[in-house]
């Protein structure tokens, strides 16, 4: 890894990361992330550009607002960080490459949307719908995981070198990619409505799905939807657990109750809790999504090795 460009996309990374911070805080509100200049939400004075640099302004102000002393949340500088190491791990992954470009776009969104989510339980239509589109363009540009040459012999020819015989493949894996992503959440979101009469996923969640198929293809798509149903999964049964040992000390502390009835009556409260509670899946679906960009190819060969 050259030393020069691994700086550089480092740097790049904490560039975007700050421009990103932006996005997180305007976008859900519906504000221009162009104008007016960066300035704090309680005081309203416009931060300078010397104030304004990644991570190092947030430092030595400690993670406070210059003229009003009203703290910042650490969010900016983890964001700003965060993109900053993608970025250099695209670069060490991909090298000097086109696929460098696409998968640091990739990045640069699915950071925002998982920020966005965790704060606003929102996925807004300004990130994944233009992901989507950059998706299948950066397909055409860059080779995606080809499974159709291998499920659709006869229809699709192997690779070439030059030509669009791969870049027709490449296109097909990344569409067929975004249509199964999208299906399978969309079917999932509507079993969950009419069966528990409570929405379980909404539409944020199958465009996202949908940006990611276009940007990894058919196969990381999937391992991406189930690691995330896992981690969800296992987040929900912690948080149900959690609720219940809580409220279970504090029935029997404030009420008198003994442990057993007071683990009884926490049950059924925390089971209420959890149906009602809107579990940001975007945040496992996102955060799985770049898990399997970096280690996705090598857990499935590994995967398939078992059954060789």
């Amino acid at each position: 890894m050259d030393i020069f460009f691994a700086t550089i996309s480092f740097v790049f990374g904490l560039l975007f990361g700050s421009f990103l911070n932006v996005c997180i805080h305007r976008i859900p509100r519906g504000e221009s992330v162009v104008f007016p200049s960066s300035a704090c939400p309680v005081c309203h004075k416009e931060i300078k550009p010397y104030d304004n640099v990644p991570v190092l302004s947030w430092l030595i102000l400690r993670g406070r607002c210059r003229n009003c002393r009203t703290p910042i949340t650490p969010r900016y500088a983890t964001v700003e960080l965060l993109t900053a190491f993608l970025f250099l791990s695209c670069y060490w992954r991909f090298g000097l490459s086109l696929a460098t470009v696409k998968f640091c776009v990739f990045s640069f969104l699915i950071i925002g949307l998982i920020f966005i989510d965790a704060e606003w339980k929102l996925l807004p239509d300004k990130l994944t719908l233009p992901g989507l589109a950059l998706g299948l363009i950066f397909s055409w540009l860059v080779p995606v995981d080809q499974l159709l040459a291998e499920i659709v012999p006869l229809v699709f020819k192997a690779p070439t070198t030059h030509g669009w015989s791969w870049r027709l493949l490449s296109f097909s894996d990344a569409l067929f990619g975004a249509a199964v992503g999208a299906a399978f959440i969309f079917g999932a979101g509507f079993i969950y409505l009419h069966a528990r009469g409570v929405e379980g996923m909404g539409f944020g969640d199958v465009k996202l799905m949908a940006m990611v198929g276009a940007f990894l293809g058919f196969k990381l798509t999937l391992l991406t939807i189930f690691s995330a149903s896992l981690l969800g999964t296992i987040f929900g049964v912690a948080m149900i657990l959690s609720v219940w040992a809580a409220r279970t000390k504090r029935r029997m502390l404030r009420n008198r109750e003994t442990r057993e009835l007071a683990r009884k009556r926490a049950w059924r409260s925390a089971k209420t809790v959890y149906r009602f509670y809107q579990i940001p899946f975007g945040v496992f679906l996102g955060g799985m999504a770049l898990f399997a960009l970096f280690f996705g190819q090598r857990l499935l060969s590994w995967y398939w090795r078992l059954y060789l």
